[in-house]
């Protein structure tokens, strides 16, 4: 006789995250999408997102003694970011307990960098109120893992990057223009355009607007060598 899907669920969440939780409901919650019901993962995203904030910055504050505020602040934005938060939740295997509506499903939402970097802060959300900071500091210890320690030096943002570049050569500030916008409301695709004012221009794609504006700032700067 095979397992009903709420004790699935709980041995799931044990075996991913360590925890056995005390309530299924908020856990429920951070794996259902808007296409699914009203009672959503999106509370559970806000929070989860200030507590990965903050788990976070203690753990780069303690690993990196002799770095600055600005490179401590490079390596935590480098490493919140919704596509590193999706990576992580393919990596633990979120996509398999995703609960979508029909449509959503259809149109790929399971391997939306938007959705499942959303879930999975939902989840850190969910293992914080059943279980504290210190269940909710273990998982994202774990799921991060030697995502942290990688990096030789604090990475520098492409959007800084070109804005120094522009100070540098007396250039005027880069901008930035959503030249187009398509897909569902759950997984748009954004088209934007960086320029630095007549000198040049790069256009790039992305999941969201700050991930576009990024990739066309990164493709600026190699246009610029």
């Amino acid at each position: 006789m095979s397992a009903s899907p709420t004790a699935e669920l709980k041995d799931w969440i044990a075996a991913t995250f360590g925890h056995k939780p005390a309530d299924l409901a908020p856990f429920e919650r951070a794996l259902t999408h808007g296409s699914q019901a009203a009672a959503n993962y999106e509370r559970l995203e806000f929070l989860g997102d200030r507590v990965l904030g903050l788990v976070m910055a203690e753990w780069l504050f303690a690993l990196f003694p002799a770095e600055p505020e600005g490179a401590l602040s490079k390596r935590l934005n480098a490493l919140v970011t919704g596509a590193v938060c999706a990576d992580v939740a393919r990596t633990l295997g979120v996509a398999t307990h995703l609960k979508l509506g029909k449509q959503a499903r259809d149109d790929g939402a399971t391997d939306s960098d938007n959705v499942l970097g959303d879930v999975m802060e939902a989840l850190i959300g969910a293992l914080y109120l059943d279980g504290g900071l210190e269940v909710a500091r273990a998982a994202i210890r774990c799921g991060w893992g030697e995502r942290v320690k990688t990096q030789g030096s604090a990475p520098q943002h492409p959007k800084s990057a070109l804005q120094e570049w522009a100070a540098a050569h007396n250039r005027r500030t880069p901008s930035y223009d959503v030249v187009d916008r398509s897909g569902p409301h759950h997984a748009p695709r954004f088209k934007v355009k960086a320029s630095i004012g007549t000198l040049a221009e790069a256009i790039a794609e992305g999941s969201s607007k700050q991930e576009a504006e990024t990739a066309a700032a990164a493709a600026l700067l190699a246009k610029l060598g």
